[in-house]
């Protein structure tokens, strides 16, 4: 152990201690009830940030500083991607010849999404491949990036794939200082740093973000959760398609476990309506029983799914058949639940894998026809869409859960035992947002595809993942959940200096104590594991930005439990115009920042005429204070003009 991190250890245990106390303390004996209704969101707001940091020390906990990459193995096979969808021609290639230039033996593509005859000839003219998606993509669901890359998985061969944005400019020796890592038979993924050549010194859009792509993504290495963040990252082409088969035979086989329970509810509850004379009927009832236990039992023995569901389905046809002379007028009122699982048959958002299974229940209870029951059974067999007929094509290696394709790709693989690791050396130079509304789009996809993955794969349930793995995936997500927090600590010191209501029950000696020390101590170990690097700038975003992670969550939610539209959008790799400050983009700021301002002159003019006390003022000023520093950034950020390049990309890698 480096003495750097038998430090952070101490520092780490030090904040939890001081953390747990603090907040056991607030929770016990500090809640002025008499005001819950700022008092308990405050302490819930203090809860969420230990939570927070005790997340963020346990990654820390195993900072791991690999060092030098271990040399590549001549002769491997690799594929370098350059996904594109409406970018600047001049822009991609330059990327593409920077990628053709790897020294590396591989071969070049780029993956063009928008499928246009200039970027063709372009590529061509440099002897780079040239992809876009083909004939069976139309009218299917396309998943943006991850259903470009997809289709180009299945279009190369290479053994291993360099993913790069089209900003992207890889240095020549990316390939030789990452490939050494796969000597290791399960390693799937080497993630790098992403770095910008376009930020200014001060980053007043917050782009490097130098604490995660670098103490954040180590401390989750450690843990082996480094995960994919989109780009400049090396993937092994084996454990892609491993995991897309994987995924692809147990969704349907959830499917055909969920219709076939579903089945044979739906068989007894209508075999209970019949009466003592229909023996003909309850004997095709049974019938159709027993080919469902039959078939159950096949699957159980690891009979072919497609054989399964295929018999299955010609023996209920059959008793169909028989049954069909039966009074059809009982059918009628059937229909509708029959053209409902039709309906998730068509739909590609649905399957029986993921529909609700309230939705199941209610059906396999409900009073049916034995004709309609029999309808229903086949209605439900045809729900399971072995054949994946909704997609372009049924395997699909990166996930699709979401509008980022990274995390949930990378997580699927850490769950069947794939390792991931992070090389902390910059081997690729890209751009960054240079303006605040593309700066807001790009960070609000990043928070809606987290927070999509956490309500659809949330990682503290997933199996194969160990506990510290399941932990490291959710701090990154809990992360996203601070803009709630961000509102409480807002309100607590305006109500305060304007009303005179306090959240705590007295700004005493116990309750400075236990919080300036945990304070303290918490920003040390900031300080600790940045070594250096700048963490100010991230500090105020995750607060400054509290409206993108509202929204981030609530339209995420409507996205995965109402299916409602997620509105999203590709980030604009270039300026957009230049129309002055952008104030309409940040009007909950500003909004804010004005009530924080209103708070301190309230509360000195309270100080002044003897109504507030002024210990618990001045308190709350410091507190102000501080969140207008934090707010600050979203004045510079507005007023920002973009970056002026001395330099091209090429020139800068």
């Amino acid at each position: 152990m480096t003495r750097r991190l038998a430090l952070i250890r101490v520092v780490v245990v030090a904040t939890a201690l001081l953390g747990v106390n603090y907040v056991a303390w607030r929770w016990l004996f500090s809640v002025s009830w008499s005001a819950w209704w700022i008092a308990v969101p405050l302490v819930l707001a203090e809860t969420y940030s230990l939570i927070d940091s005790l997340l963020f020390g346990m990654g820390m906990w195993r900072l791991r500083e690999r060092g030098e990459a271990p040399p590549p193995v001549p002769d491997r096979t690799v594929d370098v991607f350059i996904a594109t969808y409406n970018e600047p021609i001049e822009l991609v290639m330059e990327t593409a010849r920077a990628a053709k230039a790897i020294t590396y033996p591989h071969r070049t593509w780029i993956l063009d999404d928008g499928n246009r005859p200039e970027m063709r000839e372009a590529a061509e003219s440099l002897g780079i491949g040239w992809l876009t998606r083909s004939s069976d993509w139309d009218g299917m669901p396309r998943h943006a990036k991850a259903g470009n890359l997809n289709n180009a998985l299945l279009a190369t061969d290479g053994e291993f794939l360099l993913i790069l944005d089209a900003d992207q400019v890889p240095l020549p020796e990316i390939l030789d200082h990452t490939l050494g890592y796969f000597e290791d038979e399960k390693v799937a993924l080497v993630q790098t740093p992403q770095w910008f050549v376009n930020v200014p010194e001060h980053d007043p859009l917050g782009s490097q973000a130098p604490l995660f792509y670098g103490p954040i993504q180590q401390g989750k290495d450690g843990w082996n959760s480094a995960f994919f963040c989109g780009s400049n990252a090396i993937i092994r082409r084996e454990a892609l398609m491993q995991l897309g088969i994987s995924r692809y035979v147990g969704e349907v086989e959830v499917g055909v476990k969920r219709a076939l329970r579903t089945s044979r509810s739906v068989v007894r509850a209508a075999r209970r309506q019949l009466g003592a004379d229909e023996h003909e009927v309850r004997g095709a009832l049974d019938e159709i029983e027993a080919d469902i236990g039959r078939a159950r039992r096949e699957l159980a023995r690891g009979v072919p799914l497609f054989d399964v569901t295929y018999r299955f389905q010609r023996r209920v046809e059959g008793v169909r058949t028989r049954l069909v002379a039966a009074d059809l007028e009982t059918l009628q009122a059937d229909l509708a639940v029959i053209a409902e699982l039709d309906g998730i048959a068509h739909d590609p958002d649905l399957s029986l894998a993921t529909v609700d299974e309230a939705t199941l229940t209610r059906l396999a209870g409900r009073e049916m026809s034995p004709l309609g029951a029999v309808e229903t059974v086949e209605a439900l067999v045809r729900a399971l869409d072995v054949d994946r007929t909704g997609e372009a094509q049924p395997i699909m290696p990166l996930a699709t859960i979401s509008v980022t394709e990274d995390m949930a790709t990378c997580m699927r693989l850490h769950t069947m035992g794939w390792r991931s690791v992070y090389h902390d050396e910059v081997l690729a130079k890209g751009l960054a947002p240079e303006d605040l509304q593309t700066m807001l789009v790009q960070r609000l996809r990043w928070a809606q595809g987290t927070v999509q993955v956490m309500f659809r794969e949330n990682p503290l349930v997933q199996k194969g993942l160990s506990i510290p793995q399941r932990l490291m995936y959710f701090s990154t997500m809990w992360s996203y959940l601070s803009g709630f927090a961000a509102l409480v600590y807002i309100a607590a010191p305006v109500i305060y200096l304007t009303i005179g209501v306090l959240p705590v029950q007295a700004l005493s000696t116990d309750f400075f104590v236990r919080l300036v020390p945990f304070l303290v101590v918490n920003q040390l170990l900031f300080l600790i594991v940045a070594d250096g690097r700048p963490t100010w700038r991230g500090q105020q975003y995750s607060l400054a930005l509290f409206p993108v992670w509202i929204k981030s969550f609530t339209s995420a939610f409507g996205n995965v439990f109402l299916h409602r539209d997620l509105d999203f959008a590709v980030t604009p790799k270039t300026k957009q115009a230049d129309t002055g400050p952008a104030w309409h983009l940040v009007r909950p700021q500003l909004w804010a920042i004005g009530l924080l301002v209103v708070a301190i002159v309230v509360g000195a003019v309270r100080i002044a005429v003897g109504q507030a006390d002024p210990l618990g003022s001045l308190f709350n000023m410091v507190w102000v204070v501080f969140d207008l520093a934090i707010f600050s950034i979203i004045i510079r950020a507005a007023r920002y003009r973009g970056f002026v390049p001395t330099t091209t990309l090429e020139g800068a890698a």
